[in-house]
């Protein structure tokens, strides 16, 4: 398999970030970490493993970003502003410098965006955010709020990145329409430590419903833990029935 490590100083976050790229053709892949995952996440927990035959395929490559999760939402000693700012920073690093470098090696099609836990909410994110650059997610236990992790507190740079709060009183057609013709797939258990995630997803697939967005909400058994073993069974599942 083709695995490639890169690292390059970005203008936008003003330190060096880290990136893997795993594969040699076909649907670009960007991957979200979890909340303490790093860009080598889904190869030290194997999910590149799980996913071989469509890397060696040449059916998905996969590039694998870091996060700077504990500058943003997750740094609790920092006025919420100043987390929001961060995050935003962020953005422009996947958008100005991530999501450019995957058009050079891979063209200017859509991207799949995906990601576990912290990963999800991520993925789901970007592709609610950007529906022209990402045109398929994947995500696996994601959370679709952020008052897990910051309570209650919602002003505007918190509402705008929070999908149950934004997505009900979204009515601009040219997101609603690229929605509706975008893939958008949620997995979740119903096992151990997935009820938070599971409360998110059935309401997120409430609001997807009245908007009359197409999308494939799975919901799995009260076996299925929140935990890797889960997940990399769950990816190649989608994978193979989106046709990669």
């Amino acid at each position: 398999m083709n695995i490639e490590y890169h690292r390059w100083w970005s203008p936008n976050l003003g330190q060096e970030m880290e990136i893997k790229v795993y594969g040699h053709g076909g649907k670009p892949a960007l991957v979200f970490p979890s909340i303490t995952g790093r860009f080598t996440e889904f190869e030290d927990c194997g999910m590149v493993e799980s996913c071989r035959s469509f890397l060696d395929g040449g059916k998905i490559q996969m590039f694998t970003v870091d996060s700077i999760y504990f500058q943003t939402w997750l740094n609790e000693g920092a006025p919420l502003a100043e987390r929001a700012r961060r995050h935003n920073q962020y953005v422009r690093y996947i958008v100005e410098e991530v999501v450019p470098y995957v058009h050079w090696r891979r063209g200017d099609g859509g991207i799949l965006a995906t990601g576990c836990s912290f990963g999800g909410y991520n993925s789901t994110n970007f592709f609610l955010h950007h529906p022209d650059i990402f045109d398929t997610v994947i995500s696996l236990s994601g959370f679709y709020q952020l008052r897990h992790y910051i309570g209650d507190a919602m002003d505007e740079s918190v509402y705008f990145n929070v999908p149950l709060a934004y997505l009900p009183n979204l009515t601009d057609p040219w997101y609603l329409e690229r929605y509706r013709r975008n893939r958008f797939v949620a997995c979740v258990g119903q096992g151990d430590q997935e009820d938070k995630f599971l409360a998110d997803t059935i309401e997120l697939k409430r609001i997807l419903e009245e908007k009359q967005i197409p999308a494939w909400i799975d919901i799995w058994g009260h076996d299925v833990a929140h935990d890797w073993p889960w997940w990399r069974m769950q990816m190649p599942y989608f994978l193979q029935h989106l046709g990669f």
